[in-house]
């Protein structure tokens, strides 16, 4: 979703562009420049509030500005700057450990309409944001704001230019925060109508774009805002956001010139895509992890097993890492993903760093002679696979002659529509295939598939995260009870009340100490203790030990940790990218 000490270290690219394709079936204007992309299908949301996916904070990153923003240096590396505020100052810490942040606007900060941008819009949005009845997915990532949890979050407009926020402890990572679309503002009478963020003549936005039109599951048009207070510097006049999930009509779109960056490409292509594009073809870093989840409350038990309560939880948790063993990491990387992944051993992603400068992934799990949960080593999979047969075999029939199980519960793997995503459901399904297991395939197009996972209609379902801010937090606070990124459903329906995890924290100077305790008793009282505390070495031993318990559910079976592959034309000038996913067009420009 970084500050310069921690940053991943991110190429520019720098390329010339012709500018080509339609705009609701009309030519763009013949004095403006136009750039033709495809990041995916249709965007659950253009809400900033209620927004969880990459595709749609490029999109809102473009239409909307916050306090601050990600910028590009000459040298091509990112950095946090002021964009809606004069400047980013250092927080007063006031008696009580609080820390109190003031910020001036911007003289000549307008909405597309016309309208000021006012501290009181901040201040509302942030408010809305966070409340239970919007129920926003992020809404948790006011918890570092003094007042979560009650009316009023104590952020507040002392004027129409000056926007003062209490946070409840001193945070790291809180400029990164400003630059998070959850972060930016909106106005209280646009939002009002509730269908506003889906119909371009009722969204009002403050960013570098406007909404010009919205061709549902086909186009996305954005304009220049002639409104927005640095108009001046926005090189690209409209961006045309095609909306595909179709990898083959991306690359069909991209070698015809009608599409001048696509996000996906199809697997079986990768690497004559490479070969015949060289310079087109890209793999950047990225801060993410894929991974398979499990819901928590599918029962994956045999018929007619006698374990109930603690016993068949503990049992579930532990059929579900034995899964997590047999999958083949390295072929998943090499014969599938073909672009630079690393098989991953933890959920916390490589690239976030610990206070001594060491990696959060290296220091992850047992140290029992590998990093992370699991040994990801290409010669450690057979014992892996011995070793989960003997687990599955405590609960499940297995037929020595044909090395099948014969009663294990059919399943269901929920994908979203992707050539990709599709072909590691097929490894997936083959290897348990391979022990006697079933599970079958399901896809659905991109909104549909965020919405079923996250009401947890499903029982097992391919997933990916990308980090919000360079702290390993943000991996690991999306999973308390009502974390609305919680799609697993920890703490929810009947996982509510089975008090099977521990807690003790004596050894790190609190109090905490629970036995046989629920998710909301252990987990999320872990994740509130790591918000609060500011020893950063405590801190971070704070969140190993949430990662423990996280991965001790065996809910999540982490693949691999992710690159960002695209392609992009040579012709393209001014392009960057983040860490976070987020693509950025405003200042392309038009080469010879």
């Amino acid at each position: 979703m970084k500050k310069l000490i921690v940053l991943l270290v991110v190429l520019a690219m720098v390329f010339a562009l012709a500018a080509c394709g339609e705009q609701g079936g009309e030519e763009p204007s013949a004095e403006g420049t136009s750039i033709a992309v495809c990041l995916a299908s249709e965007p659950d949301t253009l809400d900033p509030a209620l927004n969880s996916a990459v595709d749609g904070a490029t999109l809102i990153s473009h239409l909307f500005s916050g306090l601050a923003k990600w910028a590009q240096t000459d040298s091509g590396a990112l950095e946090l700057v002021p964009d809606c505020a004069v400047e980013l100052p250092e927080g007063v810490e006031n008696p009580d450990g609080t820390v109190t942040y003031t910020y001036t606007l911007r003289d000549g900060l307008k909405w597309s309409d016309g309208e000021d941008v006012t501290a009181a819009d901040f201040a509302f949005a942030w408010q809305r944001a966070a409340s239970e009845e919007l129920g926003a997915d992020y809404g948790y990532m006011f918890e570092v704001v003094d007042g979560y949890g009650t009316p009023e979050l104590n952020v507040k407009a002392i004027d129409d230019k000056t926007l003062e926020v209490t946070l409840a402890n001193a945070v790291s990572y809180w400029n990164e925060l400003l630059a998070f679309p959850t972060y930016f503002p909106v106005r209280e009478d646009v939002v009002a109508d509730e269908g506003w963020a889906t119909d371009p003549s009722t969204y009002v936005s403050n960013g570098p774009y406007t909404m010009a039109g919205w061709d549902h599951n086909s186009l996305i048009t954005l304009e220049k805002n002639p409104n927005y207070v640095d108009a001046d510097s926005i090189t690209m006049d409209s961006i045309l956001f095609y909306l595909s999930d179709d990898a083959n009509n991306m690359v069909a779109n991209f070698k015809n010139g009608e599409w001048q960056l696509i996000d996906d490409v199809p697997t079986n292509e990768m690497a004559a895509l490479k070969a015949e594009y060289p310079d087109e073809y890209k793999v950047e870093g990225q801060l993410g992890t894929y991974y398979v989840c499990w819901n928590v409350n599918e029962n994956i038990l045999p018929a007619g097993s006698a374990l109930t309560g603690a016993e068949a939880e503990n049992a579930r948790a532990e059929i579900r890492n034995a899964i997590s063993l047999l999958f083949d990491r390295n072929y998943i990387v090499e014969e599938i993903g073909q672009a630079g992944q690393v098989p991953a051993s933890s959920f916390v992603a490589m690239g976030m760093t610990e206070p001594d400068g060491s990696q959060f992934y290296e220091n992850a799990g047992s140290n029992d002679g590998f990093n992370g949960y699991y040994n990801v080593a290409a010669d450690a999979l057979e014992s892996n696979f011995a070793q989960a047969i003997e687990i599955l075999k405590k609960y499940y029939t297995y037929d020595e002659a044909t090395g099948m199980f014969t009663d294990f519960p059919t399943m269901t793997y929920l994908y979203n529509t992707s050539e990709g995503h599709k072909a590691i459901g097929e490894y997936l399904q083959s290897v348990l295939a391979g022990v006697g297991i079933t599970m079958n395939l399901e896809n659905q197009e991109w909104a549909t598939f965020l919405n079923t996972r996250k009401e947890g209609d499903y029982s097992i379902a391919r997933n990916g995260w990308l980090a919000d801010y360079n702290d390993p937090i943000c991996f690991l606070d999306m999973w308390t009870t009502n974390s609305g990124n919680n799609d697993v459903q920890f703490g929810r329906d009947a996982h509510k009340d089975a008090a099977v995890y521990s807690l003790d924290l004596t050894d790190l100077g609190f109090d905490t100490k629970v036995e046989n305790g629920t998710w909301a008793d252990t987990y999320d009282v872990l994740i509130s203790t790591i918000k609060s505390c500011s020893d950063a070495e405590i801190r971070y031993e704070l969140m190993h030990r949430a990662e423990d318990l996280l991965m001790s559910t065996g809910c999540i079976c982490p693949l691999y940790y992710y690159t960002d592959t695209y392609m992009i034309s040579k012709d393209v000038n001014g392009f960057f990218a983040n860490p976070l996913g987020y693509k950025y067009f405003m200042y392309c420009t038009i080469g010879e």
